[in-house]
């Protein structure tokens, strides 16, 4: 009897736990399968996000009324990225179409392309211009056009800008030709910039040939109109002679200057012809490394007996006394004594004339020579025409002194420039 009822307790209370367990296990199973579901809709949720990412579809927008809290936080993430996304590629749109539009509108030619397939990714429409090509989007087409183009374009490197001719349709037009290679997302590109110099040159040579003419024509004519004058004067003074010789008596004397007048005008019409021929007699230098201390020593002593004549006074400073500079020593010493020579004459008006000659290296590395003075300066409305060969204010001047001088300096690859200073008188650069 004991048995049975211990029994029955035993079945009551495993009932009991069976039942609480199985009742667990169903509890716990939904608890899983809702979990389930709360993270699956949210992970599709992600994943429909993480899709429009990987397609670059920035444009969808995530209503986020009547959602969950943190389903309506991730919608509001989400349009927040798209939000910030789209404005930058327009941003990015809007800087490429302006970049795009300046590109266009400058007269150089340029070209991008990836080295590896040839494939162009941008080109505007002077380089399609300069060349005579159509649009097209692979280099390959220009090897097919034209064979020599396409060697001097995409199979020769120019480390720095070279002016270089291209013969298109059976005529040869001077263009600047660079390139540099780059990178974008592991692949490499070439971008190549074609300039046409060749209109930028007619045009300088154009403006050039002008200006000398007109001072030519004015030197000339100022030669040969007393020439002219003279001669027509003499002529009917010896034909009235002729005519009836008792009347008209030929003054020897009077002839004899005249003749005499006409000769040196004659010698100074030849000699302008001659300072013009100097001109065409620098071509080539003979470069060397030369101290500027060295070079300033023997300007020094060149023109130290003149200056003292000049009552001016002659001074020479130099940055370091190991500074160097590569040029043709003869001519630049022809440069130093025609520009010193011009500052002291324009000193004579000055009660302490001084003359300064120094040099400096930039950080840049470009050297700078100096000629200075405290002289009367150059008027602004002939600084223009300084330059231009045979102009001059002095009465017996050639006009070549400083137009020989920029020559000089442009076959040394530098420059000359002048400037007024503050306290009066000019300054004269040489830059190499």
């Amino acid at each position: 009897m004991l048995v049975l009822v211990l029994s029955g307790l035993v079945f009551s209370i495993f009932k009991s736990y069976f039942i609480a367990v199985v009742a667990s296990l169903f509890f716990v199973s939904i608890l899983i399968y809702e979990f389930f579901r709360f993270l699956s809709r949210r992970f599709e949720v992600i994943d429909d996000f993480f899709e429009s990412v990987k397609y670059k579809d920035f444009s969808r927008r995530y209503l986020a009324e009547n959602k969950s809290k943190d389903i309506r936080r991730l919608y509001t993430g989400f349009n927040t990225v798209n939000e910030m996304v789209r404005e930058i590629n327009s941003e990015k749109e809007t800087q490429y179409l302006y970049l795009q539009k300046i590109l266009e509108l400058i007269d150089i030619g340029i070209l991008a392309y990836n080295i590896e397939s040839g494939k162009v990714l941008w080109a505007n429409e002077s380089f399609q211009d300069t060349l005579d090509f159509p649009s097209f989007k692979n280099i390959r087409f220009v090897a097919s056009r034209n064979p020599e183009v396409y060697q001097l374009l995409f199979e020769t490197n120019y480390l720095k800008p070279t002016a270089v001719e291209i013969k298109v349709h059976k005529e040869n037009s001077l263009v600047l030709l660079s390139n540099s290679i780059f990178k974008m997302e592991n692949k490499s590109f070439k971008l190549i910039v074609l300039h046409n110099i060749e209109d930028t040159l007619n045009k300088t040579e154009s403006e050039a040939w002008k200006k000398l003419l007109s001072v030519m024509t004015h030197e000339i004519m100022n030669s040969i109109a007393p020439i002219s004058s003279l001669a027509n004067t003499l002529k009917v003074q010896v034909q009235m002679h002729q005519e009836n010789p008792g009347e008209n008596q030929l003054d020897v004397e009077d002839l004899d200057a005249g003749l005499s007048s006409i000769e040196k005008r004659s010698e100074g019409l030849l000699k302008f012809a001659k300072t013009y021929r100097s001109l065409n007699k620098v071509t080539n230098l003979n470069l060397e490394q030369v101290f500027v201390k060295d070079l300033f020593s023997n300007i020094k002593h060149l023109m130290q007996p003149l200056i003292t004549v000049k009552k001016a006074e002659l001074s020479f400073h130099i940055q370091k006394e190991d500074l160097e500079v590569e040029i043709d020593s003869y001519l630049m010493e022809q440069v130093l004594i025609n520009l010193i020579l011009n500052a002291v004459e324009a000193c004579e008006k000055v009660t302490h004339a001084k003359v300064r000659i120094s040099a400096e290296k930039k950080l840049d590395g470009k050297i700078f020579i100096r000629v200075s003075d405290n002289g009367s300066g150059i008027p602004e409305e002939i600084s223009g025409d300084i330059f231009v060969p045979f102009f001059t204010t002095k009465k017996e001047g050639s006009g070549i002194g400083l137009s020989l001088s920029k020559q000089i300096m442009t076959l040394h690859g530098g420059k000359i420039q002048i400037s007024g200073n503050e306290t009066g008188g000019t300054t004269i650069n040489l830059i190499f």
